[in-house]
């Protein structure tokens, strides 16, 4: 049955999706990636489409931005349509030195001050964590092609904030080995525990809080081919 979200019919979506958290990624992947792409769903402009990948069935389809819409479409997706794998390709900000504009990034973990969280276990400091043989296949993958972008794991921050400037925040941060900022990526990694759902963000850096780099807006919608081929390969 469809959900107030998703007006796709079950079996209509596959048992592993890509998640960007925009429309045009998603049907930019389902057009440059996926063999006889379908779409299934587009309830309030958010778009689904279902194909395969390399023989095997995968459904491209957005989030929208920031945690509390990736946790409202990764939830019934895991209830309403059996879905055991949601990954996470987007965009970040970086805030290491250590990573540049273009870099990948496999999050392991997500820090994060959103109260999306804290209200699941009350008096608990909740875990953000991929999920681990999900983190080791994308590193792998990534060692073992050749995709043309620095690819790097470790730890990043989820914010409701898309504009709001915290450097000092930024810096303490840092100096514990964040490497970059986005939106979603605890919400969906705290689906991912309470629905037993194996989850993972990989992300492109396309903007730099200390040296200022930038992607336009056009490179936002189409520089992300080395994630989206780790997460295809996932």
């Amino acid at each position: 049955m469809p959900t107030p979200h998703i007006r796709a019919e079950r079996g209509q979506i596959a048992d592993r999706v890509i998640m960007p958290g925009d429309p045009k990624r998603a049907e930019r992947i389902a057009t440059d990636y996926l063999e006889d792409a379908e779409l299934v769903t587009d309830v309030r402009g958010i778009l689904g489409f279902t194909g395969t990948w390399e023989g095997r069935r995968v459904t491209a389809m957005a989030s929208g931005m920031g945690a509390p819409s990736i946790t409202i479409y990764a939830t019934e997706l895991a209830r309403e349509y059996g879905v055991r794998q949601i990954v996470r390709v987007g965009t970040c900000g970086g805030m290491s030195t250590d990573v540049a504009v273009r870099d990948v990034i496999i999050a392991t973990g997500a820090h994060t001050d959103s109260v999306m969280t804290a209200s699941r276990i009350p008096g608990v400091q909740f875990s953000h964590l991929a999920d681990f043989s999900l983190a080791r296949a994308a590193a792998e993958r990534a060692e073992a092609a050749h995709l043309g972008a620095t690819v790097h794991t470790g730890a990043v921050f989820t914010s409701d904030h898309f504009y709001l400037e915290r450097p000092a925040l930024t810096e303490a941060l840092t100096a514990h080995g964040t490497l970059a900022v986005e939106m979603e990526a605890a919400a969906l990694y705290a689906v991912g525990a309470a629905e037993r759902v194996r989850t993972l963000a990989i992300v492109t850096v396309s903007d730099h809080l200390v040296t200022g780099e930038s992607m336009t807006a056009e490179e936002r919608e189409t520089q992300f081919d080395a994630a989206a081929r780790i997460a295809l390969a996932l």
